[in-house]
């Protein structure tokens, strides 16, 4: 609890964030120097337990076994001091040097729970140093701590729960087993004890490490199935010993205020309406503050091309249209998602601050339950919306493995507002007075498409994998500027220095697929290539190549299509844009068309944001899946429209 507010108070801007060797899952890392000390600090995955059930349980207990940290400082929450216990019960038995930081004492005081500090280090065994992370109260103390317990001046050592009489032989034999077979860096009475909790990933390499006496070990195992029950069980009479020594609660009829939020915040009815009216918020004023702001720096990006363009007039025009059209082009786009990002990170990182973004998680996630995903994938869903790219890159709080890839494989299917203006321009020529209709049916097309693609995903990607949805719902509080300031700017930093990049060598090759080799987008490579798919448009009734490269130069940004349109049907003053489109089209291929336009492949950006997030096979297998479902509904929606006549 307060684990990133610590980390960022200690660090501040020192921060370096990337992922973990191998792994999708942010790695924080920050220097701080204390006392003529350097501290190399990690911040390892929130969990409850090293059970490596997950993702982030896994690299968390991998991280303190193979790496061995001189010292581990685990963050508590001071009025709900059990739940945390647990997990310092497991890092105990890895034999690593401990300090505790008993976060949100006024909170604790305020709810009128009182903690005997003192008391509570004879009854660990270990440094305890009380925090209030939000008011920058004891982060300097964890670090006077740990020099204390580095230095051999901590009076105390670690008192350790094991297991209950009943098998502590069984754990003796399975001990005297593994001794001198468990290599390093893994401990062998740490691995007879996950041995008997009947730990997966142990059990694989023990398999290795035992040889010929792993039959004897694995009989034992088998014997004594109920072992399990007594580790846990000791753990927990270990915790309630800690508890009654130095903890002292209050009545239990009283109610606290964050009780008395929640009994509407996460109530099945009126949890959701506040969760809308929340979110309708959010979106409201993500997209009414940055749309115009988005609007005056894409002007000035065109203006800073055109004056680009003049200033480097005296170079050829194949590395002047490359400068100006492509590169500056894409980091302009660029500069047009910054104001989106920025106050969608603002927002996220006050709800997350604040504690509402896990009632979010708790009141959906009955919903989202049913295509494989938790109540945490809907923010990501509704923000998608308005764009792609913030949807994807808020997968970031999906905390499993599983369901932020499915998260961000899914975020693409969620129309943004620029699908949205496309189909609002060409929908009334194709549809005349049944254009809303027309745009009803494509909305719902997509969330039902969302839904179905979600259910075949998780069932064969995933093999129908549901991970354990472990859940705390924080406190309510205050939030800390310093946080959510730092929350903002590691993760914009995180997006311009990696899919910035992309995003603007991308956009130089579309311009040059665009103007090349005869400088006219008729006789482009990419007109070329629209006309080789032709065939493909005549499944869904579209037999102009013009339409398909209008299509294919969404994937630099939506509303090219529209902008493509334009260029290629020329301009006329006696007929519109959208009229001129629509006279070679019949209303079922019109429909297909737009179909396959809302879920096509997304753009640049979003594409840039899924391997940032998720790494290039994930992107590939993302425009695969795109592709083929928007094919399969335009060419569905093309032909059932066509029986009917229609």
């Amino acid at each position: 609890m307060g684990k990133s507010t610590v980390f960022n108070q200690l660090t501040g801007l020192s921060q370096h964030v990337g992922n973990w060797p191998g792994k999708t899952i942010a790695q924080k890392t920050g220097e701080v120097s204390f006392e003529g000390r350097d501290f190399f600090l990690v911040d390892l995955p929130g969990t409850y337990s090293l059970t490596a059930n997950s993702e982030e349980e896994r690299i968390a207990r991998d991280f303190i076994i193979k790496e061995k940290p001189d010292i581990v400082f685990l963050l508590v929450n001071a009025a709900a001091l059990e739940r945390s216990l647990y997990l310092l019960s497991e890092i105990l038995i890895l034999e690593v040097p401990v300090v505790i930081g008993l976060n949100m004492m006024d909170v604790a005081e305020r709810r009128k729970t009182v903690i005997d500090v003192k008391k509570l280090e004879k009854a660990l065994g270990v440094p305890v140093v009380p925090l209030i992370a939000t008011k920058n109260l004891g982060p300097g103390q964890l670090l006077r701590s740990a020099v204390e317990q580095l230095s051999g001046n901590f009076p105390f050592c670690p008192v350790k729960p094991v297991i209950k009489k009943s098998h502590r032989d069984v754990l003796e034999k399975v001990s005297a087993i593994a001794k001198g077979k468990v290599p390093e860096p893994y401990h062998p009475g740490w691995a007879s004890v996950k041995l008997l909790e009947g730990d997966k990933e142990v059990l694989k390499l023990a398999e290795k490490w035992l040889g010929g006496d792993w039959k004897k070990v694995h009989d034992i195992l088998a014997e004594h199935e109920d072992a399990y029950l007594d580790i846990v069980g000791e753990r927990y009479g270990w915790i309630s010993k800690v508890i009654r020594a130095a903890v002292k609660k209050p009545k239990a009829q009283e109610i606290s205020k964050t009780d008395r939020i929640d009994r509407w915040a996460t109530h099945p009815i009126a949890g959701v309406f506040i969760l809308l009216l929340m979110l309708m918020t959010v979106f409201f004023f993500t997209y009414t503050i940055a749309s115009p702001i988005s609007g005056l720096l894409e002007t000035a990006v065109g203006g800073l091309q055109e004056k680009t363009a003049g200033a480097l007039s005296f170079l050829p025009p194949f590395f002047s249209g490359l400068l100006t059209e492509g590169f500056l082009g894409g980091a302009g786009m660029v500069l047009v998602f910054l104001p989106t990002l920025i106050l969608f990170f603002v927002f996220l990182g006050l709800m997350e601050d604040v504690g509402y973004l896990a009632r979010v998680a708790y009141v959906m996630d009955a919903f989202m339950h049913k295509i494989g995903l938790h109540g945490k994938s809907f923010i990501p869903f509704f923000l998608g919306f308005g764009c792609n790219v913030p949807a994807i890159l808020g997968s970031r709080i999906v905390d499993e493995k599983r369901g932020r890839l499915m998260t961000i494989l899914l975020a693409p299917f969620v129309p943004c507002t620029a699908r949205i203006a496309v189909i609002t321009f060409l929908a009334p020529a194709f549809f005349g007075k049944k254009a809303a209709f027309a745009m009803a049916a494509l909305m719902i097309l997509n969330v039902a498409v969302l839904f179905i693609v979600g259910l075949i995903v998780n069932r064969f990607l995933f093999k129908g994998e549901k991970g354990a949805f472990i859940m705390e719902l924080p406190i309510y509080h205050k939030p800390n500027l310093k946080t959510v300031s730092l929350y903002v700017f590691n993760n914009v930093k995180d997006f311009l220095l990696k899919a910035a990049t992309i995003i603007v060598l991308v956009s130089g090759l579309i311009w040059f697929l665009a103007e090349y080799p005869s400088g006219s987008v008729e006789n482009s490579y990419l007109a070329s290539f629209g006309r080789s798919l032709e065939p493909l448009g005549a499944l869904i009734g579209v037999y102009d190549w013009r339409i398909i490269v209008a299509l294919l130069t969404s994937i630099v940004a939506k509303e090219n299509t529209i902008a493509a349109l334009g260029v290629l049907y020329g301009s006329s003053p006696e007929h519109g844009l959208a009229e001129r489109v629509s006279s070679v089209m019949t209303m079922p291929s019109a429909f297909a068309f737009l179909v396959v336009q809302m879920l096509f492949i997304p753009c640049v950006a979003s594409l840039a944001s899924i391997r940032q997030e998720a790494g290039w096979r994930w992107t590939f297998v993302s425009i695969g899946l795109l592709l083929l479902v928007s094919l399969a509904c335009g060419i569905a929606a093309y032909h059932i429209l066509g029986l009917f006549g229609a």
